[in-house]
């Protein structure tokens, strides 16, 4: 039998979990797309859903802090070029338009009690990145926190958009709008 890596069973059960959410995820489901057997996955996460959930974003949280944070916070590259690579990186991760946003997903129902402090720790951190680029470019720091929340609340619904409409256009424009709202 095939190790299943750690990498595998992170983007498993964040699959399930972005298009079912906290309680709608069954754990037949989340075995099924990790590759394990119910057994397997409860060995690897004694704590149950809650310890898989916790583990998906843990993953989130250093995602966010190596593809975006670090990115829009390092000076040495020239605020233009972190922004078109911390943009690439958000095409990426929310396969440009046709994944919908973990948090989203986790924040319905019992999601948000149980997971609260990570999810809103993971939009701060989004949220500090982008208002570093905005002074980065010469916006005032009230400017530029209302552009990263511009920005966070643009792609979250052009996320439902997409889905809804079944359709990526949604998500690359906005893209394109961030693009242009922090280069004009």
């Amino acid at each position: 039998m095939a190790k299943v890596s750690d990498q595998d069973i992170i983007s498993g059960l964040m699959s399930v979990f972005r298009a079912k959410g906290y309680d709608g995820a069954s754990l037949n489901e989340l075995a099924e797309a990790t590759g394990l057997k119910k057994a397997s996955l409860y060995h690897r996460f004694p704590g149950g859903k809650k310890e898989m959930t916790d583990a998906v974003l843990d993953f989130m949280e250093a995602w966010i802090n190596e593809k975006v944070f670090n990115v829009l916070s390092n000076g040495e590259v020239s605020p233009q070029q972190r922004l078109k690579d911390v943009l690439h990186n958000i095409g990426e991760v929310y396969g440009h338009g046709t994944k919908v946003c973990l948090y989203r997903s986790l924040s319905m129902d019992t999601g948000m009690s149980l997971f609260g402090q990570k999810i809103e720790k993971g939009i701060g951190q989004w949220l500090e990145s982008f208002s570093i680029l905005g002074q980065a470019v010469g916006k005032d720091a009230e400017t530029a926190e209302q552009l990263a929340k511009q920005s966070f609340v643009e792609v979250q619904g052009s996320l439902v958009l997409s889905k809804a409409m079944d359709s990526t256009e949604p998500f690359a424009q906005a893209i394109k709008n961030i693009e242009s709202r922090y280069t004009t």
